[in-house]
């Protein structure tokens, strides 16, 4: 019983050592290790047990020339395979591509992790900053900049908000990498993303329908920021501050003002309000007014790819296609800007906000 017993430890043991020495081959693309064994000219030589010697010539050996220089024979590298075998015979490696491809694994843990960097902005634009780490540009737009470092330009000019951008080059600033992408070598950082289980633990207080007073912090382009509590901010987007076409938040809107606000959503540490669902919704009443075939008249309010956006009363507009005119400037003949014309009503369902209208020309 004894010698079973002792011949079947010896099996299961010999079974797990054939195991262990199963070496799996590489293949393109793959990391491999290998230990600097020679170098003549341009060409370093790399034995790599068991599958042979890879060499780093030509095109690899200049990218990585600053690697290089500090390698000496004996050194362990990781390097990438480009191909099994070359020409010469050898295994074709890539240090640089070996290099690029370890950091953006660490940045894809980082991105997991949510781990907290301090990096050097090295350049600005009008999306946002420009950052580095570990020899990789990345970018960190505008819009994931925390409250004091947000450029608050109140008529969105574009070339202001990069003078404020520029400011910041040179200071290091907290972030976390919020997308790592090696495919497209994009990697996206974010400032308000730091110290989210803070903002979290404040922002738990509210919940999606809430009306909150708060403070008007910041006018942009796309919206308004406003203050909800000390800490704490909101974005309310362009199309969600009035009923009507608003094209320059600044136009309305001031630093400062006092202003009441409905939470609309709440997701990855940001809240969303929106200030015109605490006003009446005109297309209600708009619904017991108009049905498809009236013929109404309308402002002309805006022009676009599509033809001539028409509002027949205050927050309901409607679209003429640019299909109903001959070219787009025949239509920019026949409407103005600001001026009223009659127009047929050919679709209308409030419930959606959808309206469209044929242009009735005077005989």
């Amino acid at each position: 019983m004894e010698e079973t017993q002792e011949l079947s430890t010896k099996l299961n043991l010999k079974d797990s050592l054939i195991k262990s020495a199963v070496v799996v081959v590489p293949k393109i693309d793959d990391l491999i290790e290998g230990e600097i064994v020679s170098q003549k000219g341009s060409s370093i030589f790399v034995d790599i047990k068991p599958f042979g010697t890879g060499i780093i010539y030509g095109r690899e050996y200049n990218n990585a020339k600053d690697i290089i220089k500090v390698l000496k024979y004996g050194d362990k590298i990781t390097a990438k395979v480009t191909e099994m075998e070359n020409e010469l015979g050898y295994i074709s490696l890539s240090l640089k591509e070996a290099k690029q491809e370890i950091v953006w694994r660490e940045a894809e843990e980082a991105e997991k992790s949510k781990t907290a960097l301090e990096l050097k902005v090295i350049d600005a634009n009008r999306g946002g900053l420009i950052l580095e780490w570990k020899g990789m540009q990345g970018f960190l737009p505008a819009s994931q900049l925390k409250e004091d470092h947000y450029p608050r330009i109140e008529n969105g000019d574009k070339d202001k908000i990069l003078d404020e951008l520029k400011k910041l080059v040179g200071e290091k600033i907290p972030v976390v990498i919020m997308s790592a992408n090696p495919k497209e070598k994009k990697l996206i950082f974010s400032e308000k993303r730091t110290g989210i289980e803070e903002i979290e633990e404040i922002i738990s207080k509210y919940k999606v329908g809430d009306i909150i007073d708060g403070e008007i912090t910041g006018v942009i382009d796309f919206g308004i920021f406003i203050k909800i509590e000390d800490g704490l901010e909101g974005l309310a987007h362009i199309s969600e501050l009035g009923w009507s076409l608003i094209e320059n938040p600044a136009d309305i809107f001031k630093i400062g003002e006092k202003i009441k606000a409905k939470i609309i959503s709440i997701k990855d540490g940001k809240i969303s309000l929106s200030v015109k669902t605490l006003k009446p919704n005109p297309w209600k009443s708009a619904e017991k007014k108009y049905k498809k075939g009236e013929i109404v008249k309308g402002v002309v309010i805006k022009f676009n790819k599509h033809g001539a956006l028409v509002s027949i009363e205050e927050g309901v507009s409607g679209l003429t296609h640019i299909s109903e005119f001959k070219s787009e400037s025949d239509m920019k003949q026949k409407l103005e800007l600001g001026k009223t014309y009659p127009f047929q009503i050919t679709l209308f369902e409030p419930k959606e906000q959808r309206l469209t209208l044929t242009y009735l020309e005077k005989p």
